[in-house]
């Protein structure tokens, strides 16, 4: 059961540095880019560049560059032609040697919009037009989790997709509070996927990430990491009644202290659940002839980073 990608969502899980990521059709006002790992106990620096190509000497629309030691702030820049423009520098707030570190970068029609740890470092004016972003690039003193590309903007029908899977064209709602309900729009039909994304707190004891046949309603998917305990427990609430507990896992990567990417694919007769991209369950349809989950909610000892349908 491999996992395949839902257009609109691109997501790299653990690559090796230097790391390229294409970006199909360049970016767009409404997409964003997820960037998740360990700075280096020792580290000095390291780059996240959205680029106009994978070359080294490609135009870069955004160079972010944390830069430790004496200097000690995080240089935001452009280069267009070889030739670098005036800087932005800003404090290296939550970046610091030897800890995790989540960076996301929203594209919007005037600008970047740079988050750290959830919280604001920087805007970046556009100085290059985005639709020119062909990859994103990283590299230096980091330990690279995942880079994920969030979005289908208003992509070109000519950019080539990914199989029949339903594209992902709402875009990503970033660090939402907890309790979060949302409703999915046209529901969660066959072959749609869903992707809750966050960390897990040290202390955590356990969440929940339900998919309900409305608000309220039926829940047809209870997943619920008890951390405290190493289990996922998979349910069902139909009629008012819990079904029988699943529990069975080949891994468990939901894990205290780390960050988690969960994605919710439909089929015609599961859900099939994956973990950074791997397999991790399958729950069967409880509730006959097919699922109608159109609401969900995510709920317990969870930080989010991001949900995208």
């Amino acid at each position: 059961m491999a996992f395949v990608p839902a257009p609109g969502y691109q997501p790299a899980y653990n690559p090796p540095l230097p790391y390229v990521a294409p970006v199909m059709g360049g970016l767009r006002p409404g997409m964003a880019i997820c960037v998740q790992g360990l700075v280096l106990p020792h580290a000095d620096r390291f780059q996240v560049n959205l680029a106009s190509g994978p070359e080294d000497e490609a135009d870069l629309a955004l160079h972010l560059n944390p830069r430790f030691g004496a200097e000690g702030q995080v240089v935001l820049n452009s280069r267009s032609g070889g030739q670098w423009g005036p800087e932005q520098r800003r404090d290296l707030q939550a970046l610091v040697p030897g800890t995790l570190f989540e960076i996301i970068v929203t594209v919007t029609p005037q600008d970047y919009r740079i988050l750290v740890n959830s919280r604001p470092l920087d805007d970046f004016p556009h100085r290059l037009p985005p639709e020119r972003v062909a990859a994103v690039t990283v590299d230096g003193d980091l330990e690279l989790h995942s880079v994920t590309v969030l979005g289908a903007g208003d992509m070109p029908q000519t950019i080539p997709y990914q199989g029949n899977l339903p594209v992902m064209e709402q875009p990503p709602t970033l660090h939402p509070p907890v309790p979060f309900i949302a409703t999915i729009p046209g529901g969660l039909i066959p072959k749609k996927t869903i992707v809750v994304k966050g960390f897990i707190p040290p202390d955590a004891e356990r969440f929940h990430i339900n998919l309900r046949a409305g608000p309220g309603g039926d829940v047809l998917l209870h997943l619920n990491p008890r951390p405290g305990e190493g289990l996922v427990v998979r349910n069902s609430l139909v009629g008012g009644t819990w079904g029988a507990e699943e529990l069975d896992l080949p891994h468990n990567p939901l894990q205290r202290g780390r960050y988690f990417d969960v994605s919710i694919r439909c089929g015609n007769r599961r859900f099939k659940v994956f973990a950074e991209g791997q397999p991790l369950c399958d729950f069967a349809h409880r509730l006959p002839p097919g699922p109608h989950a159109d609401t969900l909610e995510v709920d317990g000892d969870v930080v989010l980073s991001y949900v995208h349908f």
